[in-house]
């Protein structure tokens, strides 16, 4: 059985444990993954795309749920299905969804000074908007610790985990797969990373009713496409970036060494 500590890989496969010291660029999701998903945003954001959809079509909410739930199974995201055979305007779309209260996502100094502390490149890479993912770093006070937010507009609103979308990010911003990490609570997006080389971390902070959440509760092993899963994201990063900093430290006391051997 998987141990599940705070923080904890949950990795059936030790000798990836702590594998991070390839990484240049450590690429992450917003939503469910750098705020915890029992924060239920997404609830939030799910009733919104039902009244959107209730009022463009003039349907109960009941049926523009159901809608709702076919366009994203089918699409991969609801304003995929909209887009595609509604012409729904994505702006007025994601403007109205993300229009929502987000006093339940709390700053986190935690994850802030665990970003910091890892070397190279960050990355938000989300299927929402910039301005949400804007509005999300800036509850959590993570202002200014990413490089660039590359959003579902930067995409050209196709989705993850449509792999063209994971090359086009890699195309805009130089990111070698192999020497980057991939951190998202969804399985499915981990998937198009893997076949690239990316080192995948799956991000399970919170049960929600999504049924890639609630599948993740009869695992007992780790599919082949997930290198790590993890429960907490601030610690699991603060472990990294402790240790890779003390290999730094090693690998300049190593040489002055034996230079001291030498003379």
């Amino acid at each position: 059985a998987q141990e599940q500590r705070k923080g904890s890989a949950m990795s059936e496969r030790p000798e990836l444990a702590l594998g991070f010291d390839h990484v240049e660029a450590w690429i992450f999701d917003l939503d469910n993954t750098l705020y915890p998903a029992d924060c239920n945003v997404f609830a939030e954001i799910d009733q919104r795309m039902g009244a959107f959809i209730a009022e463009r079509f003039n349907m109960s909410i009941e049926a523009a749920q159901r809608l709702r739930k076919t366009y994203y199974y089918q699409y991969g995201t609801t304003l995929a299905g909209l887009m595609r055979l509604h012409d729904v305007c994505p702006h007025s779309f994601l403007d109205y969804v993300h229009d929502i209260d987000l006093s339940v996502v709390a700053p986190s100094p935690e994850l802030r000074e665990a970003l910091t502390s890892l070397p190279g490149r960050k990355f938000i890479f989300t299927n929402g908007s910039r301005k949400h993912a804007e509005a999300i770093t800036g509850r959590l006070g993570l202002a200014g610790c990413f490089e660039e937010i590359f959003d579902i507009h930067a995409a050209d609103f196709i989705p993850k985990p449509d792999v063209a979308t994971y090359e086009s990010f890699i195309r805009a911003h130089g990111v070698a797969p192999r020497a980057a990490a991939m951190f998202d609570d969804l399985p499915q997006n981990l998937k198009p990373a893997h076949r690239l080389g990316i080192t995948t971390v799956l991000v399970a902070s919170g049960a929600t009713e999504h049924p890639e959440h609630q599948a993740l509760q009869g695992w007992r092993e780790l599919p082949e496409h997930i290198h790590h899963a993890i429960d907490a994201l601030p610690p699991f990063l603060a472990e990294i970036g402790a240790r890779l900093q003390d290999e730094a430290d090693r690998s300049r006391v190593l040489p002055l060494a034996a230079q001291f051997c030498l003379t």
